[in-house]
């Protein structure tokens, strides 16, 4: 009997320090991805479908937050499925997220299916560009639209890119509006670094 208590114990511990239901729920979307078949084109999208559950809500609509943790395991399923994770592994490497921006044009509200639809943009020589959107299965609608900046440590994204496809890959341009996003990561970093002084301790 004391045991099962222990054992208790020991998940009511758990659940109080971790997000467990963040790892277990990251674990399914990897091993179903393993499962599924692969992409072969690193910039094709790859679509996961979801609803919105009461645990997803406030007000009766999805919770701002959600979206962005939705976008979290979409983009594990995409790395799996178009080979980016088998390709930083074997590159010593790691992928961070080093900027992200959403806008809100539509309430997903309880109940209401939708597919998040994620794809790689571009790059450049530090990080990837995705854009990840949220349509309504209902009708369409583009719900929300995030871009996020996945910077690749210890390597290169060129260096993914030819060790995914065995050459030299040209980047897509960047289109007008997350080239506008960029200058403003860049405008942003800039002055921070002012701000914090690395500029002068750097010269």
């Amino acid at each position: 009997m004391w045991w099962v208590l222990w054992v208790l114990a020991a998940l009511l511990a758990l659940f109080c320090t971790l997000d467990v239901w963040y790892f277990l729920r990251v674990a399914a979307v990897i091993l179903r991805a393993w499962f599924l078949p692969p992409i072969w084109d690193v910039t094709a999208e790859v679509i996961q479908t979801g609803r919105v559950t009461p645990n997803d809500i406030d007000m009766c609509h999805m919770n701002n937050a959600r979206y962005l943790r939705e976008c979290d395991f979409a983009r594990y399923a995409l790395y799996m499925r178009n080979g980016m994770f088998k390709a930083v592994r074997a590159l010593k490497a790691s992928v961070v997220v080093g900027a992200t921006t959403i806008r809100y044009r539509r309430a997903l509200c309880i109940g209401e299916g939708y597919e998040l639809r994620s794809r790689i943009v571009t790059w450049d020589d530090k990080a990837f560009f995705l854009e990840q959107r949220f349509v309504s299965a209902k009708d369409g609608l583009v719900c929300a639209v995030m871009y996020c900046k996945q910077s690749i440590v210890r390597s290169s994204p060129d260096k993914i890119m030819q060790h995914l496809c065995k050459r030299k890959v040209e980047c897509p341009e960047f289109p007008e509006d997350l080239q506008h996003w960029v200058n403003f990561i860049s405008a942003s970093s800039q002055a921070l670094r002012a701000e914090s002084g690395l500029d002068e301790k750097n010269k």
